[in-house]
Protein backbone atom coordinates (compact mmCIF):
# COMPACT_ATOMS: atom_id res chain seq x y z
CA UNK A 1 0.00 0.00 0.00
CA UNK A 2 1.59 3.25 -1.10
CA UNK A 3 1.14 6.05 1.37
CA UNK A 4 0.29 9.37 -0.24
CA UNK A 5 2.23 12.19 1.34
CA UNK A 6 0.38 15.41 2.06
CA UNK A 7 2.34 18.17 0.38
CA UNK A 8 -0.23 20.88 0.84
CA UNK A 9 -1.99 21.91 4.00
CA UNK A 10 -4.60 24.48 4.70
CA UNK A 11 -2.96 27.36 6.48
CA UNK A 12 -3.98 30.50 8.21
CA UNK A 13 -4.26 33.93 6.61
CA UNK A 14 -0.68 35.23 6.46
CA UNK A 15 -1.00 38.59 4.81
CA UNK A 16 -2.21 40.51 7.83
CA UNK A 17 -5.46 42.29 8.53
CA UNK A 18 -5.73 43.56 4.94
CA UNK A 19 -4.74 41.63 1.84
CA UNK A 20 -3.04 44.57 0.14
CA UNK A 21 -1.72 42.49 -2.76
CA UNK A 22 -5.13 41.00 -3.48
CA UNK A 23 -6.82 44.38 -3.06
CA UNK A 24 -4.39 46.05 -5.47
CA UNK A 25 -4.73 43.19 -7.97
CA UNK A 26 -8.53 43.45 -8.04
CA UNK A 27 -8.37 47.24 -8.28
CA UNK A 28 -5.90 47.02 -11.17
CA UNK A 29 -8.05 44.42 -12.91
CA UNK A 30 -11.10 46.70 -12.66
CA UNK A 31 -9.16 49.72 -13.94
CA UNK A 32 -7.77 47.75 -16.88
CA UNK A 33 -11.30 46.55 -17.63
CA UNK A 34 -12.40 50.07 -18.56
CA UNK A 35 -9.07 51.24 -19.98
CA UNK A 36 -9.10 48.47 -22.60
CA UNK A 37 -12.32 49.92 -24.05
CA UNK A 38 -11.44 53.57 -23.33
CA UNK A 39 -13.38 54.85 -26.34
CA UNK A 40 -16.59 53.57 -24.80
CA UNK A 41 -15.81 54.22 -21.14
CA UNK A 42 -13.89 57.52 -21.25
CA UNK A 43 -14.45 59.19 -24.61
CA UNK A 44 -18.15 58.42 -25.03
CA UNK A 45 -19.29 60.27 -21.85
CA UNK A 46 -17.32 63.36 -22.89
CA UNK A 47 -18.91 63.34 -26.34
CA UNK A 48 -22.35 63.00 -24.71
CA UNK A 49 -21.64 66.06 -22.54
CA UNK A 50 -20.48 68.05 -25.57
CA UNK A 51 -23.62 67.11 -27.49
CA UNK A 52 -25.80 68.30 -24.60
CA UNK A 53 -23.84 71.54 -24.49
CA UNK A 54 -24.13 72.06 -28.25
CA UNK A 55 -27.82 71.26 -28.50
CA UNK A 56 -28.85 73.41 -25.54
CA UNK A 57 -26.63 76.29 -26.63
CA UNK A 58 -28.06 76.28 -30.16
CA UNK A 59 -31.65 75.71 -29.04
CA UNK A 60 -31.66 78.45 -26.42
CA UNK A 61 -29.25 80.82 -28.11
CA UNK A 62 -28.61 83.99 -26.15
CA UNK A 63 -32.17 84.23 -24.90
CA UNK A 64 -31.58 82.29 -21.68
CA UNK A 65 -31.17 84.45 -18.58
CA UNK A 66 -28.12 84.19 -16.34
CA UNK A 67 -27.92 81.45 -13.73
CA UNK A 68 -26.42 82.28 -10.32
CA UNK A 69 -25.05 85.42 -11.95
CA UNK A 70 -23.23 83.54 -14.73
CA UNK A 71 -24.03 82.94 -18.41
CA UNK A 72 -26.13 79.83 -18.92
CA UNK A 73 -23.37 77.91 -20.75
CA UNK A 74 -20.89 78.62 -17.94
CA UNK A 75 -23.48 77.42 -15.44
CA UNK A 76 -24.33 74.36 -17.52
CA UNK A 77 -20.84 72.99 -18.25
CA UNK A 78 -19.88 71.85 -14.69
CA UNK A 79 -23.30 70.25 -14.28
CA UNK A 80 -22.85 68.21 -17.45
CA UNK A 81 -19.45 67.00 -16.28
CA UNK A 82 -20.84 66.05 -12.87
CA UNK A 83 -23.76 64.21 -14.47
CA UNK A 84 -21.36 62.00 -16.45
CA UNK A 85 -19.25 61.38 -13.34
CA UNK A 86 -22.37 60.11 -11.56
CA UNK A 87 -23.68 57.94 -14.35
CA UNK A 88 -20.34 56.37 -15.28
CA UNK A 89 -19.48 55.45 -11.68
CA UNK A 90 -22.77 53.58 -11.44
CA UNK A 91 -22.22 51.97 -14.83
CA UNK A 92 -18.80 50.60 -13.94
CA UNK A 93 -19.58 48.86 -10.65
CA UNK A 94 -23.01 47.59 -11.71
CA UNK A 95 -21.70 46.08 -14.96
CA UNK A 96 -18.75 44.52 -13.14
CA UNK A 97 -20.99 42.41 -10.89
CA UNK A 98 -23.82 41.77 -13.32
CA UNK A 99 -21.58 40.63 -16.18
CA UNK A 100 -19.55 38.58 -13.72
CA UNK A 101 -22.71 36.72 -12.71
CA UNK A 102 -23.90 36.25 -16.29
CA UNK A 103 -20.53 34.98 -17.55
CA UNK A 104 -19.94 32.90 -14.43
CA UNK A 105 -16.54 34.39 -13.63
CA UNK A 106 -17.83 36.00 -10.43
CA UNK A 107 -16.56 32.84 -8.72
CA UNK A 108 -13.01 34.06 -9.33
CA UNK A 109 -13.68 36.86 -6.86
CA UNK A 110 -15.83 34.80 -4.50
CA UNK A 111 -13.10 32.17 -4.05
CA UNK A 112 -10.24 34.64 -3.88
CA UNK A 113 -8.66 35.32 -0.46
CA UNK A 114 -10.37 38.69 -0.27
CA UNK A 115 -12.79 39.91 2.35
CA UNK A 116 -16.12 41.50 1.43
CA UNK A 117 -14.76 44.91 2.42
CA UNK A 118 -11.70 44.48 0.20
CA UNK A 119 -13.79 43.46 -2.81
CA UNK A 120 -16.37 46.24 -2.52
CA UNK A 121 -13.79 48.94 -1.82
CA UNK A 122 -11.54 47.81 -4.69
CA UNK A 123 -14.47 48.05 -7.12
CA UNK A 124 -15.53 51.40 -5.64
CA UNK A 125 -12.05 52.88 -5.98
CA UNK A 126 -11.81 51.65 -9.58
CA UNK A 127 -15.11 53.39 -10.30
CA UNK A 128 -13.86 56.62 -8.71
CA UNK A 129 -10.68 56.35 -10.80
CA UNK A 130 -12.78 56.19 -13.96
CA UNK A 131 -14.81 59.19 -12.78
CA UNK A 132 -11.68 61.22 -12.04
CA UNK A 133 -10.31 60.47 -15.51
CA UNK A 134 -13.57 61.58 -17.11
CA UNK A 135 -13.60 64.73 -14.96
CA UNK A 136 -10.02 65.69 -15.83
CA UNK A 137 -10.46 65.10 -19.56
CA UNK A 138 -13.81 66.89 -19.60
CA UNK A 139 -12.47 69.95 -17.76
CA UNK A 140 -9.51 70.19 -20.17
CA UNK A 141 -11.79 69.99 -23.23
CA UNK A 142 -14.47 72.32 -21.84
CA UNK A 143 -11.81 74.85 -20.88
CA UNK A 144 -11.18 75.58 -24.56
CA UNK A 145 -14.89 75.75 -25.44
CA UNK A 146 -16.57 77.43 -22.48
CA UNK A 147 -15.59 80.23 -20.15
CA UNK A 148 -15.04 78.11 -17.04
CA UNK A 149 -12.35 78.38 -14.40
CA UNK A 150 -11.40 76.03 -11.59
CA UNK A 151 -11.61 78.15 -8.43
CA UNK A 152 -11.50 75.50 -5.71
CA UNK A 153 -9.60 72.29 -6.46
CA UNK A 154 -10.37 70.76 -3.06
CA UNK A 155 -14.13 71.07 -3.49
CA UNK A 156 -13.98 69.56 -6.98
CA UNK A 157 -11.82 66.66 -5.79
CA UNK A 158 -14.05 65.98 -2.78
CA UNK A 159 -17.33 66.05 -4.71
CA UNK A 160 -15.91 64.00 -7.56
CA UNK A 161 -14.80 61.34 -5.08
CA UNK A 162 -17.87 61.31 -2.83
CA UNK A 163 -20.30 61.36 -5.76
CA UNK A 164 -18.60 58.53 -7.65
CA UNK A 165 -18.17 56.51 -4.43
CA UNK A 166 -21.89 56.76 -3.64
CA UNK A 167 -22.96 55.83 -7.16
CA UNK A 168 -20.44 52.99 -7.25
CA UNK A 169 -21.93 51.56 -4.05
CA UNK A 170 -25.41 51.85 -5.56
CA UNK A 171 -24.03 50.16 -8.67
CA UNK A 172 -22.77 47.22 -6.61
CA UNK A 173 -26.20 46.85 -5.01
CA UNK A 174 -27.89 47.02 -8.41
CA UNK A 175 -25.36 44.61 -9.93
CA UNK A 176 -26.02 42.06 -7.20
CA UNK A 177 -29.78 42.47 -7.64
CA UNK A 178 -29.91 42.40 -11.45
CA UNK A 179 -30.10 39.01 -13.13
CA UNK A 180 -30.22 40.21 -16.73
CA UNK A 181 -29.60 43.32 -18.79
CA UNK A 182 -33.29 44.30 -18.68
CA UNK A 183 -33.07 44.66 -14.89
CA UNK A 184 -30.04 46.91 -15.16
CA UNK A 185 -31.66 48.99 -17.89
CA UNK A 186 -34.67 49.50 -15.62
CA UNK A 187 -32.48 50.70 -12.74
CA UNK A 188 -30.64 53.08 -15.05
CA UNK A 189 -33.64 54.45 -16.93
CA UNK A 190 -36.07 54.75 -14.02
CA UNK A 191 -33.74 55.72 -11.16
CA UNK A 192 -30.27 56.98 -12.12
CA UNK A 193 -31.09 59.03 -15.24
CA UNK A 194 -34.25 60.74 -13.84
CA UNK A 195 -32.54 61.64 -10.56
CA UNK A 196 -29.51 63.06 -12.39
CA UNK A 197 -31.67 65.06 -14.82
CA UNK A 198 -33.91 66.40 -12.05
CA UNK A 199 -31.01 67.54 -9.89
CA UNK A 200 -30.38 71.07 -11.09
CA UNK A 201 -28.07 70.18 -13.94
CA UNK A 202 -29.94 72.42 -16.37
CA UNK A 203 -31.62 74.89 -14.00
CA UNK A 204 -31.61 76.40 -10.52
CA UNK A 205 -34.19 75.08 -8.08
CA UNK A 206 -35.32 78.64 -7.35
CA UNK A 207 -37.37 78.35 -10.53
CA UNK A 208 -39.38 75.45 -9.08
CA UNK A 209 -42.51 75.54 -6.88
CA UNK A 210 -41.93 75.16 -3.14
CA UNK A 211 -42.90 71.48 -3.08
CA UNK A 212 -40.50 70.59 -5.91
CA UNK A 213 -37.76 72.64 -4.25
CA UNK A 214 -38.17 70.54 -1.11
CA UNK A 215 -38.10 67.31 -3.14
CA UNK A 216 -34.98 68.50 -4.97
CA UNK A 217 -33.22 69.18 -1.67
CA UNK A 218 -33.90 65.58 -0.65
CA UNK A 219 -32.29 64.34 -3.88
CA UNK A 220 -28.60 63.53 -3.20
CA UNK A 221 -27.81 64.06 -6.87
CA UNK A 222 -28.70 67.73 -6.41
CA UNK A 223 -25.95 68.17 -3.80
CA UNK A 224 -23.45 66.23 -5.91
CA UNK A 225 -23.92 68.47 -8.93
CA UNK A 226 -24.32 71.66 -6.91
CA UNK A 227 -21.15 71.00 -4.93
CA UNK A 228 -19.15 70.13 -8.04
CA UNK A 229 -20.38 73.31 -9.74
CA UNK A 230 -19.40 75.33 -6.66
CA UNK A 231 -15.76 74.42 -7.31
CA UNK A 232 -15.97 76.39 -10.57
CA UNK A 233 -18.35 79.23 -9.75
CA UNK A 234 -17.96 79.56 -5.97
CA UNK A 235 -21.71 80.03 -5.88
CA UNK A 236 -24.15 77.33 -4.88
CA UNK A 237 -27.85 76.71 -5.45
CA UNK A 238 -28.13 74.97 -2.07
CA UNK A 239 -26.13 74.56 1.11
CA UNK A 240 -22.60 73.22 0.63
CA UNK A 241 -22.33 72.40 4.35
CA UNK A 242 -25.54 70.36 4.38
CA UNK A 243 -24.56 68.69 1.11
CA UNK A 244 -21.16 67.67 2.47
CA UNK A 245 -22.62 66.12 5.63
CA UNK A 246 -25.52 64.49 3.77
CA UNK A 247 -23.31 62.91 1.10
CA UNK A 248 -20.66 61.77 3.60
CA UNK A 249 -23.25 59.92 5.69
CA UNK A 250 -24.89 58.50 2.57
CA UNK A 251 -21.54 57.23 1.26
CA UNK A 252 -20.89 55.29 4.47
CA UNK A 253 -24.41 53.87 4.67
CA UNK A 254 -24.59 52.76 1.02
CA UNK A 255 -21.12 51.20 1.10
CA UNK A 256 -22.06 49.30 4.27
CA UNK A 257 -25.23 48.00 2.60
CA UNK A 258 -23.24 46.84 -0.44
CA UNK A 259 -20.71 45.23 1.91
CA UNK A 260 -23.42 43.33 3.82
CA UNK A 261 -25.16 42.15 0.66
CA UNK A 262 -21.93 40.86 -0.84
CA UNK A 263 -20.90 39.25 2.43
CA UNK A 264 -24.22 37.40 2.64
CA UNK A 265 -23.88 36.32 -1.01
CA UNK A 266 -27.09 38.05 -2.08
CA UNK A 267 -28.07 36.43 -5.39
CA UNK A 268 -24.54 35.04 -5.63
CA UNK A 269 -24.79 31.84 -3.63
CA UNK A 270 -27.53 29.28 -3.93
Amino acid sequence: MVEISKKYKLGIRRFGLINWIGFWTLYKKEVLRFLIVWVQTLLSPIITSLLFLLVLSVALGGGRSDMLGFPFVTFLAPGLIAMQIIQQAFSHSSSSFMIGKIQGNIVDILYAPLSSAEVTLAVNFASTTRSFMIAILSILIFYFLVDIEVKNFYVIIFYTFISSFILSSIGIIAGLWAEKFDHMASATNFVIVPLSFLSGTFYTIDNLPQLLQFISKCNPFFYMIDGFRYGFLEKADGSIFIGTIYLSILAIVLWFISYLLYKKGYKLKS
